[in-house]
């Protein structure tokens, strides 16, 4: 899984450049600094990566990820991403390799410690409307036994899904649920982060599978054998 740290710098990467956008999201019905806090806190954590002396597996950048949003980000989103990230990375810890019931329970314990923060549940206008049905999406793509690359599509799609419900959808927990109504009618900032999220993570994830497959095409053909997991 040593590879697969670059997920994060990913991630890094979409949370910077989905700055201003996160935060006129957030000024419609909030403080509008959802995405000058996520960016700090994702960019505290590209600081510490580069100053690792090689690069980190998975477990070992969403763990850095992790810290770096909980001392970074005021508010909830810090102890809600921050979890998200540590438990993510919990159950990824001590593992070689990556495949598509490992990231469901990663992802599963994910928004666990989410939920089991706070009180949010679908409809609320929350990043949960973003979450459950994204994991509900995976868990089915899994157990019709389709691939790892085909669990992330639909994950994603579900995530999307998810976060343009909340659009009609009035705030039930949090600041805006102070303003009722008037809530009804824009997305919840939270759920549009965590979309931006999960679709970096399956993306970055899709081209590691691929890269691996590549790979395992070039090796088949100079041993004739056959690799059965993706390392990632």
């Amino acid at each position: 899984m040593a590879a697969a740290g670059s997920v994060v710098a990913d991630l890094i990467g979409v949370i910077n450049s989905n700055r201003q956008y996160l935060s006129e999201v957030d000024g419609a019905i909030g403080d509008g600094d959802h995405g000058i806090n996520m960016s700090k806190g994702f960019s505290q954590c590209g600081e510490r990566l580069a100053k690792r002396a090689a690069p980190p597996s998975l477990p070992a950048a969403l763990a850095d990820l992790s810290d770096a949003l909980m001392g970074g980000i005021g508010g909830s989103m810090g102890p809600l991403y921050g979890s998200f990230f540590l438990d993510m990375s919990s159950v990824l810890e001590g593992h070689a390799l990556l495949d598509s019931p490992l990231f469901y329970r990663a992802l599963s314990a994910g928004i666990d410690a989410v939920q089991a923060i706070g009180d949010a549940k679908v409809g609320d206008k929350t990043l949960i409307d973003t979450l459950e049905p994204a994991r509900a999406a995976y868990e089915a793509a899994l157990a019709e036994n389709r691939s790892f690359r085909e669990c992330l599509d639909a994950m994603t799609a579900a995530a999307e899904g998810g976060m343009n419900s909340t659009r009609e959808l009035r705030a039930r927990v949090g600041r805006a649920s102070r303003l009722g109504d008037r809530s009804i009618g824009v997305l919840d900032a939270g759920a549009c982060s965590c979309f931006l999220i999960l679709r970096s993570m399956s993306e970055s994830l899709g081209a590691l599978l691929a890269a691996a497959k590549q790979g395992e095409k070039q090796g088949e053909k100079q041993t004739g054998k056959q690799t059965e997991k993706h390392p990632a």
